[in-house]
């Protein structure tokens, strides 16, 4: 109790920060407006799922010290900033091609795509993006558990996972409701080419970012 006690106000900190960052629209709740507006809740939150595992593994690599070696390493970084760009313009020549020859929006009781693809969309967006890098090196050094027991460690870990998890959990829970489909079907082309405009500048300023 007494090792929480020492370590509680920055892992609260460092909790704070992450709520905010969670909670406010970026690719990721871009990812979900496409999947929970075109497949519905459950594909929504696997994707969900794997936003928040991606951001967990790229906290535990924090910890164990390689996103500080890769945040040291310019052409490592390189290439990951090449890597996620890489991924943003696949998303958005997906959202184009939507935006040009829209599909009919499935029921939601119609067959979906593997529960797997979704969680993978989700992960790979996180894990490619050096911003988290970053992102989870800051966080780390204001919510720094190093030294703490095992207990502390893996409660750190947990409260991060349920606020990524919840943050954008909300974001697709919302976005898959009845209300917002029936206006992504009646706007769907014109959504599909702001998303695909948004994947495509987020793709330019990652790749011409320095961090």
């Amino acid at each position: 109790m007494t090792d929480l006690a020492l370590y509680l106000p920055g892992i609260l900190a460092a909790y704070a920060i992450l709520l905010v960052a969670a909670s406010s629209p970026g690719p990721s709740v871009a990812m979900l407006i496409g999947i929970a507006t075109e497949h519905g809740r459950r594909p929504a939150l696997m994707a969900t799922l794997g936003v928040a595992v991606g951001s967990t593994t790229i906290n535990i690599l924090t910890m164990l010290g390689v996103g500080l070696i890769l945040s040291q390493a310019a052409w490592a970084m390189s290439a990951l900033r090449v890597i996620g760009a890489t991924y943003l313009l696949y998303l958005a020549w997906g959202a184009f091609q939507k935006a040009l020859n829209p599909p009919a929006l499935r029921p939601l009781n119609a067959e979906r795509r593997s529960p797997l693809r979704h969680f993978m969309a989700g992960y790979l967006l996180q894990i490619t993006n050096p911003k988290a890098i970053a992102f989870w090196i800051a966080i780390a050094s204001i919510g720094s558990v190093e030294g703490a027991g095992a207990g502390v460690v893996t409660l750190f870990f947990a409260g991060a996972f349920a606020i990524s998890f919840g943050c954008h959990g909300a974001w697709a829970v919302a976005l898959s409701a009845a209300p917002v489909r029936t206006a992504y079907a009646a706007g769907r082309r014109w959504i599909e080419a702001t998303l695909g405009l948004f994947f495509c500048f987020a793709a330019f300023k990652l790749a011409m970012s320095e961090t």
